[in-house]
């Protein structure tokens, strides 16, 4: 593993333990050149997923794009930090064992939204702003009033 610091390939591992309910193994590393201390996660992966734009281009899944979008969602929210990494890892889950080789971004953020919608109200609605393009203040109404029905 080549260290974020000085990039030197001379590091090793000091310490590793399980994270995300053993959905991941944490790894707490060294620069042998530099002495700088970093953080690595290695997870399994089940397959590569392509994923389609709604302009029709692909381009590869990436788990961090779609964790820094809910970390955004979820900004200032009463919400932590391990919480997010574990509902992003059952979206990864979900999206994995679907089976599916590609995925539309709308299937995506369709998951994404459900799984918000049960851990934080305010982060849902702020995630939908964003993925459905709100373009004025009438769309949050609308948007908070048919989620309400849909509740009921």
């Amino acid at each position: 593993m080549r260290c974020p610091f000085c990039n030197s390939d001379n590091t090793a591992v000091k310490d590793s333990r399980p994270a995300e309910d053993n959905s991941a193994v944490r790894r707490r590393r060294g620069c042998d050149t530099c002495g700088a201390r970093f953080t690595t996660f290695e997870r399994v992966q089940l397959r590569e997923i392509i994923v389609i734009k709604r302009d029709g281009k692909r381009s590869m899944f990436e788990r961090e794009k779609l964790a820094r979008s809910v970390s955004i969602a979820l900004r200032k929210r009463p919400v932590t930090p391990e919480h997010i990494d574990q509902l992003v890892s059952a979206i990864v889950r979900q999206l994995e064992s679907s089976g599916e080789l590609e995925m539309a971004s709308a299937d995506i953020g369709e998951m994404v939204m459900e799984s918000l919608r049960s851990v934080d109200p305010v982060g849902y609605v702020r995630y939908a702003s964003v993925y459905r393009d709100f373009g004025d203040p009438s769309d949050f109404a609308q948007f908070i009033e048919q989620s309400a029905l849909d509740d009921n």
